[in-house]
């Protein structure tokens, strides 16, 4: 089972960590690191660096392999130098005349380290954005110093990470931000894939179904995927984890630093990202996605759909479904029971929901629907950061509830009338409220769906609640002026590099500091 586990790979390839295999026949160099194969199929610069890799083992000329190919050299040699695509019967005669197998050419390893910068170097050349800088293409020969391709490769891969860094700012997070959340929409924010290692990691620590996973269990796991965890006191303020892959650690800060000394959905992510192959992210995207990956799966493990679905099934039958129930049968916290239910909600309960997280000044730090309900949006389309209508659950709950206490209301909207449950949550950052809601249709199939307390929101209307009440405006109108709070990163371009907000440096010392077994 650790075998099926550690091959599965979820992460796409234009991030996935990538290695570089030999050759069907024949050796190559075992530095040489991987060429990536497109999306859309296989790649002719890596068939053709890998026909010549094999032709030159063999000792032929062009002339001799086209000869007992049966093809024209000059095709032979389009196709070696990657402007042609061969068919897979050319692929075929090609390989019979090397004394290959076809696959062998079709590995999508570039065969030594040299060909993998050469084909890097011819992809750079070939992107619109080089011809776009007016710069001139200079092709590499084979007498070319390979001191001198790793040279203009390394420019190139500066030039691009100084253009992404320009461009990673607020407004490019939010641009992927929502478009991550309608890709979530469009498939109910349920992930089969990520359901099904779930279970096998479930399988392979040897959890008991129907019983919470504990951090005994979390240990066992780990240990039965090569890591052992280690609890320590100074671990960098910028993470909540550090995962050494060299000598198998995962790193925690003690128990006792910890804020609910629950370290499972922490140690839970950390291994999550490693199964998942997450590599260094190419865009602000690819770094969302791979947090909803980690985080789905953490939650996925420590709530398994083999249990939680006849659990919901249940209560929703008995018309007494209720998050705080959900949470406490597998002992997590509110807001992870309250994503898995929206998780699950739709495609085992024929649920549609809305989930939105909200802090007490009124901001949306996270939200999601699939409802039809209409959140706030700024002209990118991004939810994160709007102000919550001061009418809906989110907003009163701060000033109609306690910690722990269950509060739930009915708002009318211009997109019809929702239920909302809405809880509390204190943390470092502040007090949040977390929030689950439905069409009032689907309420009664929830604890709370009693409750007297309605409200009626025009937003996205101004004269809803973003504009002061006539009455006010007219008494301090031109008399205040506040200062406001913004936080630094509404100014600030996000934080770059393969993880984005953590001090490497810091990290790195850390480990260096670390004992060795």
């Amino acid at each position: 089972m650790s075998d099926a586990v550690a091959k599965t790979r979820l992460a796409s390839p234009a991030v996935a960590p990538t290695a570089v295999r030999q050759p069907a026949q024949g050796a190559a160099s075992p530095g040489a690191k991987a060429a990536r194969m497109p999306r859309d199929g296989f790649d002719p610069l890596v068939i053709g660096r890998r026909i010549r890799f094999f032709r030159r083992q063999k000792g032929l000329r062009l002339e001799q392999l086209a000869s007992v190919a049966g093809r024209a050299a000059s095709g032979i040699s389009a196709i070696e130098n990657g402007r042609r695509s061969p068919t897979l019967a050319q692929v075929g005669a090609i390989a019979s005349a090397l004394g290959v197998a076809p696959r062998a050419l079709f590995d999508p390893a570039a065969p030594t380290e040299r060909d993998a910068l050469e084909i890097e170097w011819e992809r750079v050349q070939r992107d619109p954005t080089y011809a776009a800088r007016g710069l001139p293409r200079l092709k590499v020969t084979r007498t070319t110093p390979t001191e001198v391709v790793e040279a203009l490769v390394g420019l190139a891969r500066e030039l691009n990470r100084l253009r992404e860094e320009r461009v990673a700012t607020p407004e490019e997070a939010r641009r992927a931000n929502a478009a991550l959340r309608l890709e979530m929409r469009d498939q109910d924010d349920y992930f089969p894939d990520l359901e099904r290692q779930a279970g096998e990691l479930l399988d392979l620590a040897g959890h008991e179904p129907g019983e919470p996973l504990d951090q005994a269990d979390l240990a066992v796991l780990a240990a039965k995927l090569g890591f052992g965890l280690r609890f320590v006191d100074d671990l960098p303020q910028t993470t909540r984890s550090v995962l050494d892959t060299k000598r198998r650690r995962l790193y925690l800060p003690r128990l006792s630093e910890a804020v609910t000394g629950d370290h499972r959905s922490t140690v839970l992510q950390a291994l999550a990202s490693h199964l998942l192959g997450h590599g260094q992210p190419a865009d602000y995207k690819a770094f969302l996605r791979q947090r909803v990956e980690a985080n789905y799966l953490a939650g996925a493990v420590l709530m398994p759909q083999s249990a939680a679905v006849p659990m919901l099934g249940g209560a929703k039958a008995r018309q007494a479904l209720a998050i705080e129930e959900f949470r406490d049968a597998f002992t997590v916290s509110y807001e992870m029971a309250a994503h898995r239910f929206v998780n699950l909600a739709t495609r085992h309960l024929g649920i549609r929901v809305h989930f939105a997280k909200v802090h007490s000044s009124g901001v949306i730090h996270k939200s999601y629907e699939n409802d039809g309900v209409l959140f706030p949006t700024d002209p990118l389309g991004a939810i994160e950061g709007q102000f919550m209508c001061r009418y809906w659950a989110g907003r009163n709950v701060f000033d109609a509830a306690r910690p722990d206490e269950r509060y739930a209301q009915y708002t009318d909207t211009p997109r019809g009338a929702f239920w909302v449950t809405s809880h509390l949550k204190q943390t470092r950052d502040g007090v949040f409220s977390v929030s689950v809601g439905c069409r009032s249709d689907d309420a009664k199939w929830f604890l709370g769906s009693d409750t007297r307390v309605r409200m009626r929101s025009n937003c996205p209307d101004p004269s809803c609640c973003a504009t002061p009440p006539a009455e006010l405006a007219e008494e301090w109108g031109g008399w205040a002026w506040p200062a406001a709070r913004p936080h630094s990163s509404v100014l600030a371009a996000m934080p770059t590099g393969a993880f984005p907000g953590v001090d490497l440096t810091d990290v790195y010392e850390f480990l260096e500091r670390q004992p060795p077994d």
